[in-house]
């Protein structure tokens, strides 16, 4: 099969690798779809690379069933799916609290195993057996379909923040994530603020019913916050991009009793500066959200096939296996919002 394959910085190469072939339990994916991520561009980038090189990225992956291990039930050749991409133990006690994302054991999709940036892709028995597999409507497009688990990470975080109607949500960054938050929180009737350097973005933004959207570069983002909320700030406040400085500078902008969400993944080693004073005589909590569980996933399914959140509404870039360098280039170049290979 054909593959998109990463050996190291700078160094990307489609290739033909033998094809998967499903042990007991697992299942074989022909590929129809696999969204580009920002933790694909980063490592891609060089940022994060992985042991086991050369290595096929791509976690977000929808295609059709097409082989199937001894002892797999439930699931048929030709069934049209989507896959939660983490492969959970089920035993551990997050398994067991039904916090799949923290499981002890965990490995997954370009985490551990290879991904979804190919002809064909191995799910391995641990996704199958914890219901990672889902099916798909026919009138549901794949690329719709692969967009599930970006979704899904999005729901969780709404979930961990608490986002109720009529709450004020600050999202900094209009990337393709910062763009789920303001999905999600306007689907749950929140007033959104929206806080983005790039005009591009900015204009997407209000098209998808940011309610207020500012440019740092025109205004301080705080005191923006601080105008539109009579001076409370915010009752949540999601970083969706992994600078530590700009999540420091972000803090002010949540209200007496809100929620401060670090979205973004940041990079090792790195501290921000916390007011221990204003934490404790504001109740202010200070939370992270990572990935998402199982039951995300088939909600986030559920939402996107019911027309509910138009998640592919963020698809601004589609590629081959042949054309990936140019998703790169568009990705460096931050022209892109949510690009999606093809296959």
């Amino acid at each position: 099969m054909k593959a998109f394959l990463v050996y190291g910085i700078n160094d990307f190469r489609v290739e033909e690798v033998p094809s998967p072939v499903p042990e007991p339990g697992d299942i074989v994916v022909k590929v129809r779809a696999s969204g580009i991520c920002a933790t694909d561009v980063k490592t891609l980038l060089g940022q994060g690379l992985p042991q086991n090189l050369p290595t096929i990225l791509g976690h977000e992956v929808a295609g059709e069933v097409i082989a199937l291990g001894e002892e797999v039930s439930g699931i048929d050749l030709g069934d049209r799916v989507t896959i939660y991409p983490i492969a959970v133990c089920g035993q551990c006690d997050f398994c067991r609290q039904n916090r799949h994302n923290l499981c002890r054991y965990e490995f997954g999709l370009a985490h551990g195993i290879d991904g979804g940036f190919a002809e064909l892709v191995r799910i391995p028995r641990q996704i199958v057996q914890a219901g990672g597999v889902v099916q798909i409507p026919a009138d549901l497009t794949f690329e719709a379909a692969a967009m599930a688990e970006p979704l899904s990470c999005g729901l969780a975080a709404l979930k961990t923040n608490r986002v109720k109607p009529e709450d004020t949500v600050v999202i900094c960054g209009a990337g393709p994530m910062g763009l789920i938050h303001l999905l999600l929180a306007k689907w749950v009737g929140a007033r959104v603020i929206i806080i983005e350097p790039l005009a591009h973005r900015r204009n997407l933004a209000s098209m998808l019913g940011a309610d207020y959207v500012l440019d740092p570069g025109d205004q301080d983002p705080v005191e923006g916050v601080k105008r539109i909320t009579a001076g409370d700030g915010a009752n949540v406040v999601v970083t969706s991009l992994g600078n530590p400085q700009a999540i420091q500078s972000a803090l002010p902008m949540v209200s007496k009793g809100g929620i401060f969400n670090i979205f973004g993944g940041p990079p090792a080693g790195y501290a921000i500066q916390v007011d221990p004073r204003w934490v404790h005589y504001h109740e202010v909590t200070i939370t992270g959200s990572f990935a998402s569980t199982p039951q995300d996933f088939r909600q986030a399914v559920d939402l996107i096939a019911s027309g509910a959140i138009a998640a592919d509404s963020l698809i601004t870039h589609r590629f081959t296996l042949d054309s990936m360098t140019d998703a790169i280039e568009k990705a460096k170049s931050l022209e892109m919002i949510k690009g999606m290979l093809l296959l």
